[in-house]
């Protein structure tokens, strides 16, 4: 393929594969939002040890490390139906990474909460706040500029990771460059493209990450 023929199949796919990158960016920022909630309230179930809740949760974060995310998918799309419980694809891709990023989050944030200084807390006791109060006021912040580089990544991770949402028919980069290589014939240019707006998409988010952490060490030292 001369230089013109690239140039114009390109032009012809961005617009597809670019809507799919919009489903991708949409499928990350969800997840890794309820991901994050469901790992902090994972986090603090597990540090709190209140009996059956955190082995429960043990289990859930054990469970969802120690399986294939293209497994976890393929259970709530395809397996969860013949009980009854059905979702649409782009409802399941995020049920699904939500539960997968949130396993690890949870392991991120408890490891942040933990980083905190523990003389914090027997501050805080002594001013006389209660423990909802110094993990909300206190320890929190604290925890929360230790845990963003790893929360950054996860984000990241979780770009690449919503390729594998392709399998149960959720539009999204990857899909949608299969699409076009289905009417182009044309893999590897059209994949190197897919590769390009992934890294681009990465690229972006590690920028933001950058200067999240610069602003926060700057509020922390004030």
């Amino acid at each position: 393929m001369d230089l013109h023929g690239l140039t114009q199949l390109l032009r012809d796919a961005l617009p597809v594969m670019l809507r799919g990158a919009g489903y991708t960016l949409v499928l990350a920022v969800a997840s890794v939002i309820f991901g994050a909630v469901l790992g902090t309230l994972v986090a603090i179930t597990r540090m709190a040890k209140v009996p059956m809740l955190s082995q429960f949760a043990t289990l859930y974060v054990s469970c969802m490390r120690g399986t294939p995310l293209l497994v976890q998918l393929f259970v709530i799309y395809f397996g969860l139906p013949s009980i009854g419980i059905q979702f649409e694809p782009i409802t399941a891709g995020i049920l699904g990474l939500s539960l997968n990023v949130g396993a690890y989050l949870s392991e991120t944030i408890r490891g942040a909460i933990n980083g905190v200084e523990h003389g914090q807390w027997n501050a805080a006791r002594s001013l006389g706040l209660t423990q909802t109060q110094t993990l909300r006021y206190i320890v929190g912040p604290q925890a929360l500029r230790l845990a963003v580089p790893s929360l950054s990544n996860s984000l990241i991770s979780l770009i690449k990771d919503t390729s594998l949402v392709s399998v149960i028919a959720v539009s999204e980069l990857m899909l949608a460059t299969k699409e076009v290589i289905a009417t182009t014939f044309q893999p590897f240019p059209l994949y190197l493209a897919a590769a390009g707006i992934y890294w681009a998409m990465s690229a972006f988010f590690e920028t933001l990450q950058k200067k999240l952490e610069v602003r926060l060490n700057r509020s922390y030292l004030r």
